[in-house]
């Protein structure tokens, strides 16, 4: 292990209380959480000083939650700004959910076209009629890789100020000390430039969870967020890469944010890859409630029957997968392509088991295509379970298994070996590829707030359907999905939870942009990047669900399969 930086940082919760004396009075707008600002509030106030500190992260919604009293309100109408340094919907996306969160009253969004970095709000009622100003603390930034953002930050408002001054927050110091220290060290010209950077911070936040699905607000879980891709955008402009470039590989980044008392603390350092796993204890697949045990996985796989056949990852564990051929039109599935997202695997493994009764099933299955990065997702979980864990999404290279080619792969072929095998063992021309994306926000606050890249993800929208094909496949592709949804229409709760995610969703991003077919949002395009002529590949809002909710998850994915396969089979008899 090689240590980089070893640091902790003082709260800004205790810089202001050591610079305030009796009789101050201020505002102010940090990184913590409700329970740490309010204690703050309450030292601060035996000491003879006023003050009010507020979140700088999603303050709308903290204004809500912490200081509206919406007994009485009918109508809230929200003005909020829109700078030319961010997405128009930037600062209304900032404030969901809240309209789930504002029980019968009704909610109205109305930009502002000053771009002053606060929010109107008026609120009326029967006999209500309240306007109230919520600032927004923002700055206008470059980041390492010279992108121009508009962050929240921190700020402060002395009694008799009428703006104020930005604050630089610990929050901030720490992201941006451990990006400097990363992109200060000599990392060498050649990938991958590790085998594992570890980012381990100690923070004194707690989640809060929310009052509606899975949501909740997590300045641990965006810091880990912010950390993971902006340190994959510096390494992709070291490389010479556009930013965005998936093929990119570095080595394996893990942020670790766990939570901690007193200081924050920063330790950077460079380790070797593992090559076990942290199993639990098997589940009855049908009803898991979790993730499954990796060394389950394999177990239920080769019940299966059929042909095995496996790869190699960089770290040497195997990846495993079976070929059970038959007089059917060949189908191959696959899951954990981006292991944090784990109801495919499920679901990828309940469906190959039933179709495997079947006379003449013809079909590959590979449920666990990336096993160094779940043996890194199962480590997250045990300090952070409920995060999205987006470190645990890439291979131990670094890359997105997905993009890696023969021609590209510097020999390292790899997990994706499964793919090309998968292929020529079967001639599959339909690969079903059982994907998965955040069941609550994600964010970047110090980089913009809306994940660069991935702004079409930042808020869950249903369970979506995505179909790339070649040329000339177009019509089998509309004709799957149209079987393939109709089906979907028919699990009892997934319509329902279709239209509550989406109607959200059109609240806070405002117009889709995406199709609706039978009551699922679905997209379709002409791609060369795959050797299979059609790929069907499943978005179901699954990173962090637990439950009743991962069992619903699973199952869907695993509908989604059936349906798929047998849409095929009729699909390719009439072309």
């Amino acid at each position: 292990m090689t240590v980089i930086l070893q640091k902790s940082f003082e709260r800004t919760l205790d810089q202001l209380a050591a610079r305030a004396v009796p009789g101050d009075s201020f505002e102010a707008w940090t990184f913590d959480d409700r329970e740490s600002r309010a204690a703050a509030e309450r030292a601060l106030s035996e000491r003879g000083i006023t003050a009010r500190i507020r979140s700088a992260y999603k303050p709308l919604l903290s204004f809500f939650l912490e200081e509206v009293d919406l007994k009485g309100v009918e109508a809230i109408e929200i003005r909020y700004p829109v700078h030319p340094a961010a997405s128009d919907n930037r600062f209304r996306l900032e404030t969901y959910p809240l309209g789930a969160l504002v029980g019968e009253a009704k909610i109205a969004f109305v930009p502002r076209a000053d771009g002053g970095f606060f929010y109107e709000v008026v609120l009326t009622g029967a006999d209500i009629e309240q306007s109230v100003t919520v600032l927004a603390p923002n700055r206008v930034h470059q980041d390492r890789t010279g992108q121009t953002n508009l962050s929240p930050t921190g700020w402060l408002r002395r009694a008799g100020e009428t703006i104020g001054e930005r604050l630089e927050t610990d929050y901030e110091v720490v992201f941006e000390t451990a990006i400097s220290a990363i992109a200060d060290y000599d990392w060498g010209q050649d990938e991958p430039y590790f085998e594992e950077l570890n980012i381990r911070i100690g923070h004194p936040s707690s989640d809060e969870p929310l009052a509606i699905g899975d949501e909740v607000v997590s300045l641990r879980e965006a810091l880990h967020e912010d950390l993971y891709f902006s340190l994959l955008e510096f390494f992709q402009m070291k490389s010479g890469r556009p930013l965005g470039d998936r093929g990119l590989r570095p080595g394996m980044i893990v942020p670790e944010v766990v939570q901690v008392e007193g200081a924050i603390t920063l330790s950077i350092t460079t380790r070797a890859l593992s090559t076990g796993f942290l199993d639990g204890a098997a589940q009855a697949i049908d009803t898991a409630s979790e993730p499954l045990a990796a060394g389950q996985v394999a177990v239920q796989l080769e019940a299966i029957g059929g042909e095995g056949f496996d790869a190699r990852t960089r770290s040497g564990r195997t990846v495993f997968a079976r070929y059970v051929a038959g007089s059917d039109a060949a189908v191959m599935i696959s899951g954990g392509q981006h292991p944090n997202e784990t109801t495919g695997i499920v679901g990828a493994l309940r469906a190959a088991a039933k179709l495997a009764e079947r006379k003449g099933a013809h079909f590959t299955i590979s449920p666990l295509e990336n096993p160094d990065g779940y043996a890194v997702h199962q480590r997250l979980r045990r300090d952070n379970p409920r995060h999205m864990h987006h470190a645990a999404r890439y291979t131990a290279l670094g890359d997105d298994l997905e993009y890696r080619t023969y021609e590209n792969a510097a020999g390292h072929v790899n997990e994706k070996e499964i793919r090309f095998k998968a292929q020529d063992l079967s001639g599959a021309q339909l690969h079903v590829n059982l994907h998965g994306y955040p069941s609550h926000e994600w964010t970047r606050p110090l980089s913009g707030y809306v994940p660069r890249g991935f702004a079409a993800w930042t808020l869950p929208k249903g369970f979506f359907l995505i179909v790339r094909h070649h040329p000339d496949w177009e019509s089998q592709s509309e004709a799957l999905l149209d079987r393939v949804t109709r089906h979907l229409g028919e699990v009892p709760g997934l319509l329902a939870y279709n239209d509550r995610q989406i109607a959200l969703y059109e609240i806070h991003a405002g117009e889709t942009g995406f199709r609706i077919i039978n009551g699922f949002p679905c997209l379709i395009s002409v791609d060369h990047r795959h050797t299979v002529p059609m790929t069907l590949i499943t978005e179901y809002p699954d990173e962090t669900i637990y439950g009743e909710e991962f069992i619903a998850g699973h199952t869907a994915q695993m509908e989604l399969v059936l349906s798929a396969y047998m849409a095929w089979q009729d699909i390719v008899s009439v072309s």
